[in-house]
């Protein structure tokens, strides 16, 4: 898999996906239904996943996509993995928490190997990679 090719276009599906979130948010109430194991989802979470599946698979078309939202319609194959929330934080959302989260991560052979968390409030993006490191935005992040 092409790091630098995921981390762009991660990156530019958070954003349109975190703009679908926040005028929902921000927007008139919105419906809330219930998930086979009673968790949560709103239209929120259903138009970032829409948004978030569908540029994943056009960029990454063998590579095995496992969301959240979605998550048994996918056929598994392979060993690598795009793994989605496309709205971290559903209850938070829910009650005007002001913290929510995009999270895409990529498993090879088993192991994260790297992930993108882009928080729509604050428009602030975390990539990280392993053996590469972690940014905020573009700068880098150092312990």
């Amino acid at each position: 898999m092409d790091f630098t090719a995921l981390q762009k276009v991660t990156r530019r599906l958070a954003l349109e996906a975190g703009d679908a979130i926040m005028e929902i948010y921000n927007g008139p109430d919105f419906e809330v239904k219930t998930k086979s194991d009673a968790s949560p989802v709103t239209a929120a979470d259903e138009a970032a996943d829409a948004i978030i599946s569908a540029g994943l698979q056009a960029a990454f078309p063998d590579v095995a996509l496992i969301t959240e939202e979605q998550a048994e319609s996918h056929a598994l194959k392979g060993t690598e993995f795009l793994i989605v929330d496309p709205l971290d934080g559903t209850s938070n959302f829910l009650h005007g928490i002001p913290h929510f989260a995009i999270s895409i991560a990529a498993e090879i052979d088993g192991e994260v190997t790297a992930g993108l968390i882009h928080q729509p409030l604050t428009g602030e993006s975390y990539w990280a990679e392993k053996g590469r490191g972690a940014w905020l935005q573009t700068q880098r992040l150092r312990v």
